[in-house]
């Protein structure tokens, strides 16, 4: 089960931008690629939250609303899948059910992996977005409800991400987690958490000898 943003796709130009565009809109000035990067993970509304809190502006009525339009616009200018990703996926899909669980609103995740062709390794039903019925990460529900999906038990499952917000869903369904140390989620790790997932990953390759 993979996390989209910072594991599967290297989306982090793309959502900055965006959230420029926002900003400029408001009369703000721009905040860094790396800075906007470690704010991602919680969903586009938390995101919007943190983008004006750290440029010191107040947030305007619509303003979430008018990040998803930037962003729709932006979503596959500079995004593209880490490197060797489509060659592991196409290895992993012969002996496991892959899923993607991301907090990302759904009908994006669906235009990226189609974009990307990435979308034809996984089912329809086997990806969550975070704008859907089930709450968005780190609550296991949804990771709960695609390992039920593959028939498999939380232990049988392995969640892959890079964020803080990942760890804390695999560990909530008492699930084993891989964290993508190549991911620009991996920067908010603390170094206590950082030293307790169960596998740790440098390159997508590295997952084929899980």
């Amino acid at each position: 089960m993979f996390d989209l943003d910072g594991t599967l796709i290297d989306s982090r130009r793309d959502l900055a931008d965006a959230a420029n565009a926002l900003l400029e809109s408001c009369g703000g000035g721009p905040l860094s690629e790396d800075q906007i990067g470690r704010m991602v993970g919680d969903g586009a509304a938390t995101l919007v939250a943190r983008v004006f809190e750290a440029s010191g502006l107040d947030q305007p009525a619509g303003a979430l609303e008018r990040y998803l339009a930037f962003y729709d616009q932006r979503l596959l200018n500079h995004t593209r899948p880490y490197a060797g990703m489509a060659e592991v996926l196409d290895m992993l899909g012969m002996r496991a059910t892959l899923a993607v669980l991301t907090n990302k609103p759904l009908a994006s995740t669906r235009r990226i992996l189609a974009g990307l062709d990435l979308a034809r390794h996984f089912a329809p039903d086997a990806v969550l977005g975070g704008d859907g019925p089930l709450p968005r990460k780190p609550d296991p529900a949804g990771l709960r409800h695609l390992s039920a999906r593959a028939g498999v038990t939380g232990a049988s499952t392995l969640l892959v991400g890079d964020s803080v917000i990942d760890w804390r869903t695999a560990r909530a369904a008492l699930t084993p987690v891989c964290v993508a140390r190549y991911g620009f989620g991996y920067e908010g790790f603390s170094r206590q958490i950082a030293g307790s997932p169960d596998f740790l990953i440098d390159t997508p390759a590295e997952l084929l000898t899980l």
